[in-house]
């Protein structure tokens, strides 16, 4: 719980600290991103530099960003602009972690979706962004959609049908110890008998 906090408050923070920045520019232009259907949705390729949010906002930076583990961010070449990754490409709104470690503390283009919309989360008025592909000098374009395959390398024994955190062993076993609302088995036993 400790840690969804903090991730949480990290991306509000992050996203709170380039919200100005984001307002100013147009980053629409060379884009091949596919548009969402949803508001406040805009196309936006550019230069930045990979990192981790948590090294970017407290200067602790390991050398390989977390390992995949940590929320990814991009320090935007343009206007030193910290832009969180909320996604890869994928359907699933995995993160797009497994997409940018590779390139740590490397300068890339990506080209992805700048989404959120001032009307809908007044105050907030930021922006996350969701990539779609990753160039490196001289390179084409890599698609940012590893999550899954990565996953299902990780997990060789959850196979089966329907989502993959329905066979996810780590949510199993968190479930199994700690319920589905989080507050042990016995209070999910009490609400089924109490609602259904």
């Amino acid at each position: 719980m400790k840690v969804m906090i903090a991730a949480v408050a990290t991306t509000v923070l992050a996203s709170l600290m380039i919200a100005p920045a984001l307002a100013e520019a147009d980053f629409s232009e060379g884009s091949k991103a596919k548009l969402w259907n949803v508001f406040g949705v805009e196309k936006a390729r550019f230069e930045a530099k990979v990192t981790d949010t948590v090294c970017a906002l407290t200067g602790d930076c390991p050398v390989d960003c977390g390992a995949g583990l940590r929320q990814m961010a991009l320090i935007r070449v343009a206007d030193d602009a910290l832009l969180v990754v909320s996604k890869n490409t994928q359907a699933a709104f995995t993160g797009a972690s497994v997409d940018l470690a590779p390139y740590c503390g490397q300068s890339v283009t990506v080209d992805g979706l700048l989404v959120g919309d001032p009307e809908i989360t007044p105050g907030l008025g930021a922006k996350v962004y969701q990539v779609q592909s990753v160039t490196v000098a001289g390179a084409k374009p890599a698609k940012a959609n590893r999550w899954t395959r990565d996953w299902a390398r990780k997990n060789p024994d959850a196979k089966g049908k329907g989502p993959w955190f329905r066979r996810d062993p780590r949510i199993i076993g968190r479930i199994e110890a700690q319920g589905y609302f989080g507050l042990g088995p016995e209070v999910d036993a009490a609400y089924i008998e109490d609602n259904f």
